[in-house]
């Protein structure tokens, strides 16, 4: 798990001014060690976070001369030693023993499709000295990330988008569709926009050529289906019960591949919990388990410290509880918002904050268990599509933060140009193979709403402090798995049934049965006392105002009564707008419109 960025040149000029900046600006991402390559028109740079091959011949960019290659990387390829074995029985000769190697060899030999050979998540640019072409590649389900931008003559990546803005020459105009989408899906901006005109990412499933004359090409080489099998027809309950726990079991078994301790993040949620319950079944000892909770605040409770207690004394874990009171939260906040690659509004960002914090100080990885509402029909908006007859009407009734007509009261008239996110769903849903329309949504939900805001979130606020995190239910065989089972057996009695049923006699029944929780951070819902005064404050700058992205009368509506506007997922639209205008100012982002 590290941090990479380059620049690729198109008009003769040198690269690699802009290298160490960039480097600089992800130094949390990798505190271990960093480095550089410069070759001509061709720049790489790399911050380490040392997991796997802790020496110095794993160290990045790393290059190969026999080979005629060299590569940034970021993430981990699981299958690696299998992969290794594979290469060397045809021939190929190995300097270090990590995985960053082994993806060298594996596109020596089988080009850029050899990400197709992959589990694990990953983000990587290699440079063909020969051809002189630069190829970047990204995970199936876009655990890493990977930011560009392009000017005339010359393309920069790297896995933060702040990095970018260090090296410069960015236009950080806000860009209107990525707004409209900011605005309507939970803070999710599907890629290839982010919220700024001038900054893309690459999609999740995707291999990017670069030629040296600056023709680019991309191809997907993965695509999600979300529907039933003709040859599934058979499968019985008792079935996908034995698939979920076999394939499951062996996603867990596949990240627990390290040099380094691995912990859990634990909730106390039932996912989280059934990857405690697999650890301890494959004979991990001396577990390290980590829980944070906040204040209440009202009737809204702020920790699940009952259930994950109860999993860390069922499987005699090393356990370590962290309470945050109200104080602790405030002044994380700014440095929440300064960790995010692009602004998010769930309130959990600032617990993932605090809690990598405290676990990186005792283990460099943590599994987590992110991923499974999404591919196992969790959410309490999927019931409502079970019979739906208008897919994109009622996802939009039951999910968008706000409709259009609210849109045209919050953002300035420049900037509404159309109803950019419901046409994105129609698009989406009118691409999906299944007809059905929960189909559509657990396909939409796991491939564009979830890389882009609890995938995201979670990679951002870990790798502020240098915590790996590894999330065994977005291992593609789990997702293509749960993807071939009929919805209605997801979706039943509130939402993950069958997975629920798959952990019976794993996971105590008391977690399976709990009502449904979420990770809650009450003070965000409600902003009161130094939160509103937070927001208030942020709201209020000269640079908010001057801006001109929010109407003045939306936004001193909800300052005048924080309380009284929520999302359909119970979240603060007041913090929504908050955590945008915090984040222009984090990144001194001056303009808007």
């Amino acid at each position: 798990m590290c941090g990479i960025c380059g620049e690729v040149t198109f008009d003769g000029s040198t690269a690699g001014g802009c290298i160490a900046a960039m480097t600089e600006r992800m130094h949390a991402r990798g505190p271990d060690a960093g480095g550089a390559f410069m070759q001509d028109r061709v720049a790489f740079g790399h911050r380490r976070l040392s997991i796997i091959d802790l020496a110095a011949a794993s160290q990045q960019p790393m290059v190969d001369p026999q080979l005629g290659l060299a590569i940034v990387f970021n993430g981990c390829i699981y299958n690696y030693r299998q992969l290794r074995g594979a290469l060397a029985a045809k021939g190929y000769r190995f300097f270090s023993e990590g995985d960053t190697e082994v993806i060298l060899k594996a596109y020596a030999e089988w080009g850029p499709r050899c990400v197709e050979r992959f589990y694990g998540m990953f983000a990587f640019a290699i440079w063909e000295r020969n051809s002189g072409r630069v190829v970047l590649a990204r995970d199936r389900l876009g655990i890493k990330p990977l930011y560009y931008t392009e000017r005339p003559g010359r393309l920069r990546f790297a896995s933060t988008l702040p990095a970018l803005l260090a090296a410069g020459d960015v236009d950080t105009s806000i860009d209107p569709a990525a707004l409209h989408h900011y605005m309507s899906l939970h803070a999710v901006v599907p890629a290839p926009l982010t919220i700024l005109k001038g900054v893309k990412k690459l999609p999740a499933a995707t291999i990017c050529t670069i030629e040296p004359d600056g023709r680019r090409r991309e191809e997907t080489y993965w695509q999600l289906e979300v529907g039933p099998r003709s040859q599934d027809r058979s499968m019985t309950q008792a079935d996908w019960q034995e698939a979920i726990r076999t394939t499951f079991g062996r996603a867990v078994e596949r990240r627990r591949v390290a040099d380094v301790p691995v912990g859990v993040l634990l909730s106390g949620g039932l996912d989280s919990s059934i990857i405690v319950a697999l650890l301890a079944a494959q004979g991990q000892n001396d577990l390290r388990t980590f829980s944070v909770g906040f204040e209440t605040v009202g009737e809204l409770k702020g920790d699940e410290f009952y259930y994950s207690d109860l999993i860390a004394q069922r499987f005699a874990t090393r356990h370590e509880r962290i309470a945050v009171d109200s104080s602790r939260a405030i002044d994380a906040l700014p440095g929440t918002i300064a960790a995010m690659s692009e602004p998010m509004m769930s309130h959990d960002a600032v617990g993932f904050y605090l809690l990598s914090q405290q676990v990186a100080k005792h283990v460099k990885v943590a599994q987590s268990g992110q991923g499974a509402d999404e591919i196992f029909g969790g959410y309490h908006w999927y019931p409502a599509l079970m019979q739906s007859n208008a897919p994109a009407a009622d996802y939009a009734r039951v999910y968008f933060d706000r409709d259009h007509d609210e849109m045209g009261e919050v953002l300035a008239p420049a900037l509404m140009n159309g109803d950019y996110s419901r046409q994105f769903v129609e698009r989406f849903f009118d691409s999906c193979r299944s007809s059905s329309a929960i189909d559509k949504t657990l396909q939409l939900d796991a491939q564009i709403m979830m890389v882009d805001d609890p995938v995201k979130r979670v990679d951002n606020m870990a790798m502020a402090w240098g915590l790996e995190t590894r999330v065994p239910f977005l291992d593609h065989e789990v997702v293509e798995l749960a993807a071939r089972i009929p919805a209605a057996l997801k979706v039943r009695d509130g939402g993950k049934y069958i997975l629920k049923e798959a952990c019976r006699g794993l996971v105590p029944d008391e977690v399976i049965d709990r009502p449904k929780g979420y990770f809650p951070v009450p003070a965000l819902k409600y902003l009161r006392g130094p939160f509103y005064d937070f927001v208030h404050d942020v709201l209020d700058a000269p640079v908010a105002r001057q801006r001109g992205v929010f109407n003045r009368a939306y936004v001193d509506r909800l300052l005048a009564d924080p309380e009284g506007e929520l999302t359909p997922k119970g979240h603060s639209k007041l913090w929504q707008i908050a955590v945008l205008e915090c984040w222009l100012q984090t990144q001194r982002i001056e303009n808007g419109i």
